[in-house]
């Protein structure tokens, strides 16, 4: 595979997956919380760094792609955690133990929640939310930017 066809494939693997995030949102009607978005910036920045790439031939900045897609797929790995309760997320996205709180602290727990929680599921397919799914893809688009750099050392 060439360098160009691999930048481009991981370009559009971004953008499929930022058009998809915004699809959930617009038309699926689900709000993001706060790791969503995180999860969205380094696609941004891929897609931006393909179009550089793909428009001046400058193959070197296929290493700071390959750092988008991680980037990524790191922080979609970490959310998928904190949605199944393998550890917390930050607190200001998640909720705290409820447990023996008074009623005036439970109220105030509650106005200071946030509108949308990172650690809820709002949709899964297969067993993965679109966290999960963010990671696995965003870790195959981390092989095509790595294609791109052995093709540009070629």
């Amino acid at each position: 595979m060439s360098r160009n066809r691999a930048v481009l494939l991981a370009g559009l693997g971004s953008l499929g997956l930022l058009i998809g995030a915004l699809l959930f949102q617009y038309v699926g009607d689900m709000a993001p919380c706060k790791m969503c978005y995180w999860q969205r910036y380094p696609h941004v920045g891929a897609i931006v760094i393909a179009g550089i790439i793909l428009i001046t031939g400058i193959g070197v900045f296929a290493v700071l792609g390959l750092l988008s897609a991680l980037i990524t797929a790191g922080i979609g790995g970490f959310h998928a955690g904190v949605e199944q309760g393998w550890w917390e997320g930050p607190q200001s996205c998640t909720s705290a133990s409820i447990d023996n709180l008074s009623t005036e602290e439970l109220l105030a727990q509650i106005m200071s929640a946030p509108m949308v929680r990172c650690d809820e599921i709002p949709w899964q397919m297969f067993g993965l939310s679109m966290a999960g799914w963010n990671m696995v893809v965003s870790i195959c688009l981390a092989v095509l930017w790595t294609i791109a750099i052995k093709q540009q050392r070629a």
